[in-house]
């Protein structure tokens, strides 16, 4: 993950079980997908006097590149009176996780209509004043490019999460990209 596990509480005391729980859980949704950009969770018992429902909230949010926002909540009027908090939390990552395979599938192709607009790859670390940064492949591979493979001299405009495709050449000291094409910039849905 590109920024680190955010977790707020609000109302709950913080415990270790319910760390724990978040943090296996996030480690499944990065096997799913190992581009993932930010994952943050929102817990909260919002209403001491609440009668009838769920009396916890479960929010998580995760930011997926080139610019996808997954979001799974569980509100305070779904769920049984008597349903734990460590229960609310694993619907809530089920949920994410089911739009998180749903998403992988379609940026692998398996829904994709248009071959050269497809994300292959993310920008996953830049180095701008030397001129060159990796991409990360949607198969977790990291390749090397110079900021003469960016088509449209854009690499200037590149950012960490930057959506590209490319293609690959064998180099001396591992394959890089041949040519990099902007398809996706980070908050931007293509």
């Amino acid at each position: 993950m590109q920024i680190p596990l955010e977790i707020a509480y609000r109302g709950i005391e913080k415990s270790d079980d319910i760390e724990a729980l978040i943090r296996e859980k996030t480690q499944k949704l990065e096997k799913i997908c190992s581009y993932i950009s930010s994952c943050r969770i929102a817990i909260e018992k919002p209403q001491k006097h609440q009668k009838s429902g769920n009396p916890y909230r479960v929010r998580i949010d995760v930011t997926v590149p080139p610019g996808h926002e997954l979001v799974a909540s569980r509100e305070p009027s779904q769920g049984d009176m008597h349903t734990d908090l460590l229960t609310e939390i694993r619907e809530a990552f089920d949920a994410v996780r089911r739009q998180l395979r749903e998403l992988v599938e379609r940026q692998r192709g398996e829904m994709k209509t248009h071959p050269q607009q497809e994300v292959h790859a993310v920008v996953s670390k830049l180095f701008r004043e030397e001129g060159y940064g990796f991409l990360k492949t949607l198969d977790g591979r990291e390749i090397y490019f110079h900021r003469n493979s960016v088509l449209g001299d854009e690499f200037d405009a590149l950012s960490v999460g930057t959506g590209v495709n490319f293609s690959e050449q064998p180099g001396e000291k591992g394959p890089h990209a041949s040519t990099v094409r902007v398809v996706g910039r980070p908050g931007r849905q293509e």
